[in-house]
């Protein structure tokens, strides 16, 4: 039980979460919070004991990386807009030091994106050793809008499965950690925070009128949606499909994800390079010198 807030915590939500062979997303609650036995405001409370917990373990992480270590961790988020990425990236990761994170956006492709190989920008921007990487959208927009805006060939984005498991399985052997977050938010739902925005004009900046133009796109978007969990939800890098319609459970549900992640990679502090009771010494000279 980390600090004093009790874990409401009946299935671990990498079970509960992990999209496997049986996972139909025609049948997803997007407002249910599946494992989690707690209300709201005993998921704020462990979600922030929790996070003491993470951010003691980015430091492990990212001293490991300083020391000549080669793990990392990659944390990828997909979603259509208003699921809430921006909210894990500001409210889940802003829980530990800005240092050990590399934060990517994939957006649009740029023209010189364009000439290269649709993982080339990716690529570019994975977490180097002792980070944690975040992609707010990621190598899955070109199985995603590039298949429901018929962007390329279907031949093309077909094969893109097989390669990015295998890209995938290649950063895994070479130490990096995946770790997949689907936030799933109702067509509802997601027609209630778009209209926030139009009615805020704080919000105005959140807004664009593509974003009617994707959510004309629904069905098409679940199936796409529907065929990347079936497709590339592996062994070692599973895909974890989280309810959105609760932005508290989606930020509790990914902060115990990423801390277990964290936990089951055994990290502890770095041994010295040099000799500790040299230095002790001759820090105590310097000490006892005058000024």
């Amino acid at each position: 039980m980390p600090g004093m807030a009790k874990n409401f915590w009946k299935t671990d939500p990498r079970d509960a979460l992990k999209a496997g062979l049986t996972f139909d997303l025609s049948t997803l609650d997007r407002n249910g919070r599946p494992g989690w036995a707690g209300n709201k405001s005993r998921g704020e409370a462990y979600m922030a004991a929790r996070g003491e917990e993470l951010s003691d373990l980015q430091e492990k992480l990212f001293a490991e990386g300083r020391s000549g270590g080669e793990r990392s961790v990659l944390l990828v988020l997909q979603g259509l807009d208003t699921a809430g990425k921006g909210g894990i990236v500001r409210h889940v990761m802003g829980m530990v030091d800005p240092q050990g994170v590399k934060l990517a956006s994939f957006g649009v492709p740029t023209a010189e994106e364009r000439a290269h190989h649709y993982l080339w920008r990716i690529e570019k921007q994975l977490p180097p050793a002792g980070r944690i990487g975040v992609f707010d959208r990621s190598h899955y927009e070109d199985v995603l809008v590039v298949r429901v805006d018929e962007l390329v060939p279907e031949a093309e984005w077909q094969g893109r499965y097989d390669e990015i498991n295998a890209w995938e399985e290649k950063l895994i052997a070479g130490g990096t950690t995946i770790v997949k977050v689907a936030l799933m938010v109702s067509y509802d739902e997601q027609g209630a925070r778009l209209a926030e925005r139009l009615d805020r004009p704080d919000k105005y900046w959140k807004f664009s009128p593509s974003d009617i133009t994707t959510r004309s796109k629904w069905p098409a978007y679940q199936q796409a949606y529907a065929d990347v969990f079936a497709r590339t939800s592996t062994e070692k890098a599973p895909w974890y499909v989280v309810p959105a319609d609760r932005k508290w459970y989606a930020r509790l549900a990914v902060t115990e994800i990423l801390t277990q992640t964290l936990e089951s990679l055994d990290l502890g502090w770095p041994a010295a390079t040099f000799d500790v009771a040299e230095m002790q010494a001759a820090l105590a000279k310097t000490n006892q010198a005058s000024v």
